[in-house]
């Protein structure tokens, strides 16, 4: 009778989506970093504790506590009917390495490279969205681990096919930092920012992009537990 009523809540909670077989994992390369509550970016200016004193920005994430509550339900049942080692503090490591290396590899136009993390109909349509770009519009789309300001799972579905096979998806978002050279008008709606290094004479003007990313993975049991990718999306980049 339980299980019945989560997945009758589960149902009515997530919109109806086309199952992908989930057949590729997202390799876990560095231990796991503290979970960041999901919520809005905000950008402003001092000395952050974690920084050299010539940095001149902190990043400070406010929650939405209407996501952040929802996300924490659909984590709790995939904890509980799923898997019970499922961490999202895990996850969220595995999605920022994955982001950075699939960015990075859109950005040099080597779709080789992603067929094990990409669903096939996605990498296909970023191949013939990336191959029209310009240098500096591909270049934008690399983020380094360390140009990655901010990141949150965005939503969170659980949902089942006719068959039975059970499916996890989840939508992260990503805020990076890039100096790839831009229009602004181009990129209207984006933040722009100086960053002061070294001897504070030298600037270089960055901006704050954004990026979406969803993992999805089967969870019917006797199936590999691997996160394949179904969804990418950078705002004013690949529209």
């Amino acid at each position: 009778m339980i299980w019945r009523s989560v997945a009758r809540f589960s149902r009515l909670c997530t919109r109806p989506r086309a199952p992908i077989c989930c057949g590729h994992r997202i390799p876990t390369l560095v231990p796991p970093a503290i979970c960041q509550a999901p919520g809005h970016l905000s950008v402003t200016r001092g000395f952050s504790s974690q920084k050299t004193d010539s940095d001149k920005m902190v990043v400070v994430g406010v929650p939405n506590p209407i996501v952040w509550f929802r996300t924490r339900i659909y984590f709790f049942l995939i904890q509980t009917f799923f898997d019970k080692d499922f961490s999202i503090d895990e996850f969220t490591v595995g999605a920022r390495q994955a982001f950075s290396f699939v960015s990075g590899m859109l950005s040099q136009c080597k779709f080789d490279s992603l067929e094990n993390l990409v669903a096939g109909d996605i990498l296909k349509d970023l191949q013939e969205k990336c191959s029209i770009l310009s240098d500096n519009y591909r270049h934008a789309l690399e983020a380094q681990a360390s140009d990655i300001m901010y990141s949150f799972p965005g939503d969170v579905a659980v949902y089942y096919d006719n068959s039975g096979r059970k499916f996890v998806s989840i939508l992260m978002r990503f805020w990076y930092m890039t100096c790839a050279k831009v229009p602004d008008e181009e990129l209207d709606g984006t933040k722009v920012f100086q960053v002061v290094l070294g001897n504070q004479e030298a600037k270089d003007t960055k901006r704050i992009l954004t990026a979406n990313y969803e993992f999805r993975r089967e969870f019917t049991q006797g199936v590999e537990p691997d996160w394949i990718i179904t969804r990418i999306e950078y705002s004013k980049l690949l529209d």
